[in-house]
């Protein structure tokens, strides 16, 4: 099943998309298992001319894509771990949202916090994509909220260490 568009459960959502003109023979974003959340996107930068991203660096790297989301749906842009952890390069705004009224090129905003340049050339896995369904909200102005265990407490007010785990009862 590897390199498939096709899930699990043989669901798929229609996603128009234009390979604009320094895309051409590149491969479309594909899921690299049948149990893959995300697609590996590719660098559309031109043959024999790589981008280098030096370290401490950001850059926007093409993909040469325009996709036109269906409406109620985003593309989140997202980091791919080996880069990660092999290279300290991620999508800096990860996960970016392409929305579904964007028509323009879709660019991955790379930053370099490894120690070395990193040097992407054409058809490099440079992120993933994952399309997620989402909801629009109404804001409903109150003078209170519905009291939680947590309350007002922000960050760090939960602790850092586990919280006990379930002592069920045995027979």
């Amino acid at each position: 099943m590897e390199g498939s568009n096709v899930t699990d459960n043989n669901t798929t959502l229609q996603v128009a998309v234009v390979v604009m003109d320094h895309a051409q023979g590149l491969p479309l974003p594909v899921y690299a298992t049948a149990g893959a959340a995300g697609m590996d996107v590719h660098a559309a930068v031109p043959e024999g001319q790589p981008m280098v991203l030096e370290a401490g660096k950001v850059a926007m790297v093409p993909t040469g894509l325009q996709m036109a989301i269906p409406r109620g749906f985003e593309c989140q842009v997202r980091s791919r771990s080996g880069l990660a952890a092999k290279n300290g390069v991620f999508a800096l705004n990860a996960p970016g949202t392409i929305d579904s009224d964007y028509r323009g090129e879709v660019k991955v905003i790379l930053a370099n916090f490894g120690s070395e340049a990193l040097v992407i050339r054409r058809g490099d896995r440079i992120a993933q994509l994952v399309v997620a369904k989402h909801e629009c909200v109404t804001w409903n102005v109150c003078s209170t909220l519905e009291t939680s265990d947590r309350g007002t407490g922000g960050f760090g007010s939960t602790g850092h260490t586990a919280i006990a785990p379930h002592q069920g009862t045995t027979s």
